[in-house]
């Protein structure tokens, strides 16, 4: 395991000009040199991204999906950028994005906007309009007859680029931006140990109003309100109890009322801070644990462990899975399964960064016969669950990937399930 060095942690949220902390021009300028990197490894002159966290990775605009498709970005090879959005939105971002000079409005001419239209010959107007602009800049850096990457595989829109006679590739631009996020940088590392530290903060205040004849969704309500306190932006996460823990509940939160001896889960995943995304699980009981809820626990906390020791650069995902428990360990029999594949989410690590999902995920169900090799700087979330007394308990762990093994950025205590006294 990576030990951390003197005064090496998190710093705080804010701006300040007397200690240097996550450094958002070198964050925005070290992100595009990657995506530079992969998109000439990948023998592309540009790429146009409509995915945002793609867009948020090479310009640094925090996109949040808006109505489909009315904001895309164009990459050129010598680094310029251009990028299509809204009119308010592109009008805001030239006044407030000084490392952006070429905004332009975009015409949306996929997603819910061509869905409402109700006419096949708006539809085709509004994506061929699109498709004509994108084409304008890629005249304008002399760029039209060279080869050009698109992150989405619309059939439509890739038949209007090709009768303008644009050789686009879907392939090669997933796999340059794939990979140019799948290594973080330093300042996206620091990112995801603040989203950490702030998801702790959440569970503070769950150790602190989880009662008995409470409500899980009046509990997380005010964990998501402690969330938004400390800087986070929250786009998922839930808390479970007692006989939703196991198997885990498919509302996640609901209205149930907290009773003695239940057993809580808090899953902070898709909480961010500037844009990256958390995902960690903790266990709670209301009251002692019971024997077989402890050595359950243990169990849990064990595979976990033992999927992180085998974590480090050089290391493949076929190699590492098998950290994980068996088909026995899966309780597959309970669930009626045969094959890994059918037990998703249940025990396995997955990529963390400006999505929940990116690179590696190291799972049974895939990893045995498509290994993939782990590289420094990737950072993931590891997690492992256990059924007890019917119900259950999930850890997590958010870990970077260190020259000498994993550096766990997630703080909050482990070595047992954390007891509230109720």
């Amino acid at each position: 395991m990576y030990e951390r060095t003197y005064m090496e942690g998190t710093r705080g949220t804010m701006a300040v000009d007397w200690e240097e902390r996550i450094d958002t021009a070198r964050l925005r300028r070290e992100r595009k040199t990657r995506a530079l990197e992969r998109m000439a490894d990948n023998g592309l002159a540009a790429m146009v991204l409509f995915s945002d966290p793609n867009i948020r990775y090479v310009n640094g605009l925090a996109m949040t999906g808006g109505s489909g498709a009315d904001h895309y970005t164009l990459l050129t090879e010598d680094g310029s950028i251009v990028h299509w959005d809204t009119a308010d939105h592109a009008a805001n971002q030239r006044f407030n994005c000084p490392w952006l000079d070429d905004i332009r409005y975009a015409c949306p001419g996929l997603g819910n906007v061509p869905r409402a239209v109700g006419r096949p010959s708006a539809r085709r107007f509004l994506r061929e309009t699109m498709v004509d602009e994108i084409a304008t800049a890629l005249n304008d850096h002399g760029l039209q007859n060279q080869p050009i990457g698109i992150d989405i595989a619309n059939p439509a829109l890739l038949e209007a680029f090709e009768d303008r006679s644009i050789d686009v590739d879907t392939a090669a631009c997933k796999s340059a931006m794939a990979s140019a996020r799948a290594v973080k940088t330093r300042d996206e590392i620091e990112c995801l140990r603040m989203v950490a530290a702030i998801c702790e903060g959440a569970f503070q205040h769950i150790t602190e109003t989880a009662r008995p004849g409470r409500r899980e969704s009046s509990i997380w309500g005010g964990a998501v309100e402690q969330l938004f306190r400390l800087g986070a932006g929250v786009h998922g996460g839930y808390l479970t109890s007692g006989p939703n823990t196991w198997p885990k509940h498919q509302a996640n939160t609901t209205d149930r009322i907290l009773r003695p001896g239940d057993l809580i889960y808090a899953d902070c995943y898709n909480v961010s801070y500037l844009g990256y995304r958390s995902c960690y699980y903790r266990t709670f009981s209301l009251g002692a644990p019971t024997e077989s809820q402890k050595e359950a626990y243990e169990t849990a906390r064990d595979n976990l462990y033992d999927v992180l020791e085998r974590i480090e650069p050089g290391a493949t995902t076929d190699e590492i899975c098998k950290g994980f428990p068996d088909m026995a360990g899966e309780h597959a029999e309970w669930y009626d399964a045969t094959d890994h594949w059918q037990l998703t989410t249940n025990h396995w690590a997955h990529g963390l960064g400006l999505q929940l999902y990116e690179q590696p995920l190291i799972w049974r169900g895939v990893s045995p016969d498509h290994p993939i090799e782990i590289k420094e700087g990737m950072t993931m979330a590891v997690e492992t669950m256990e059924p007890a007394d019917n119900q259950g308990v999930r850890i997590e762990e958010m870990v970077v990937v260190r020259e000498n093994g994993v550096e766990i950025l997630s703080r909050w205590p482990v070595e047992s399930i954390t007891v509230i006294e109720s």
